[in-house]
């Protein structure tokens, strides 16, 4: 497995756990990626995603709600809107990874962890952002 994406599905499982319980799970997430882990650029980049998706909740979540209009994000299930969280906070702020490989990357989390609907949901949600932020100007990442 590529470790990118051993390091986003880690990232998803803690991203998991602080919808869950909140800010009192971080102390624990250096511990969970290690246990998970031992390559330490998996670990590196894990932690790196988890923590800026979470610096950034309120951002993703606001992206989210406006791309999925009809959808409350709650109702959402906690895989996908983990997924959902993660795929935003790549689009917005992590330069270093293209839009077109952000996007695809969380399908197949989703194709993987998700629901029978789940890969064609997220891919709907994270494109709608995608061409939001195009369209305003707000995309953080160079055009391919």
């Amino acid at each position: 497995m590529d470790r990118r994406t051993k390091a986003r599905e880690l990232a998803i499982q803690a991203i998991c756990q602080l919808d869950i319980q909140g800010a009192d799970v971080l102390p624990l997430l250096p511990r969970f990626f290690r246990e998970n882990s031992d390559d330490e650029q998996v670990i590196q980049l894990a932690e790196q995603w988890t923590q800026g998706t979470w610096e950034h909740w309120r951002q993703c979540e606001e992206e989210i709600a406006g791309a999925a209009e009809k959808w409350n994000l709650m109702r959402l299930s906690l895989v996908d809107r983990s997924i959902l969280r993660l795929g935003v906070y790549q689009l917005l702020f992590c330069p270093d990874i293209p839009e077109k490989v952000a996007i695809n990357e969380a399908i197949e989390l989703a194709k993987k962890y998700g629901g029978v609907q789940s890969p064609r949901f997220v891919n709907g949600v994270l494109d709608a952002v995608y061409r939001r932020k195009k369209e305003s100007g707000t995309i953080f990442h160079a055009q391919e």
